[in-house]
């Protein structure tokens, strides 16, 4: 588990440093999009990668790691959100955001932590393609519970389908890695 918790922490700062990146390009301009927005993008990053695994041919030179890495930063945007809710203007500089981000990461991680000891590492036997129609089925499930306005009544809420969401695309890029 030790060589999880470091490669888990390599892709969380390669993502880290590229939510920097754009923080700096764009500010926080996303925290204006309500949840079922950055659900969405999520899903579009999801379906993407779906289709670069099951098409031959690909008409744009992307692969899956770069969506990958989007499905974490803007999950982990989304948990930003969930936290601190929507706002009409960006009011975010890059050092605050920066802030809330590790702390969702943090968070993320530690779940991420707790499950695979439960698991014994479970994830490092499938396949990238099954993380990746895991994490579709979060965002069903997700989009399921916005459309019941956030509401439940045994599973668990948003926040933790986001968790898993992460953490299953840390594990994917970890396998794509090696």
């Amino acid at each position: 588990m030790q060589d999880t918790s470091k490669q888990y922490d390599a892709v969380i700062e390669e993502c880290r440093s590229l939510f920097i990146k754009k923080m700096s390009d764009y500010g926080s301009a996303w925290r204006i999009l309500r949840l079922p927005s950055l659900t969405d993008q999520i899903f579009i990053k999801a379906q993407r990668i779906r289709q670069l695994q099951e098409n031959e041919v690909r008409k744009v030179d992307e692969g899956e790691k770069s969506e990958f890495i989007g499905i974490i930063n803007y999950s982990i945007m989304a948990l930003i959100q969930l936290e601190n809710g929507v706002v009409a203007n960006p009011d975010l500089n890059t050092e605050e955001a920066t802030i809330l981000y590790d702390k969702h990461a943090k968070i993320t991680k530690e779940l991420m932590m707790n499950k695979n000891h439960d698991y014994g590492e479970a994830w490092r036997d499938m396949r990238v393609s099954s993380l990746t129609d895991l994490i579709l089925q979060k965002l069903l499930r997700v989009k399921q519970i916005e459309d019941n306005k956030g509401k439940t009544l045994v599973s668990e809420g948003i926040d933790a389908n986001y968790q898993d969401m992460i953490n299953y695309a840390v594990f994917a890029m970890i396998h794509l890695a090696e």
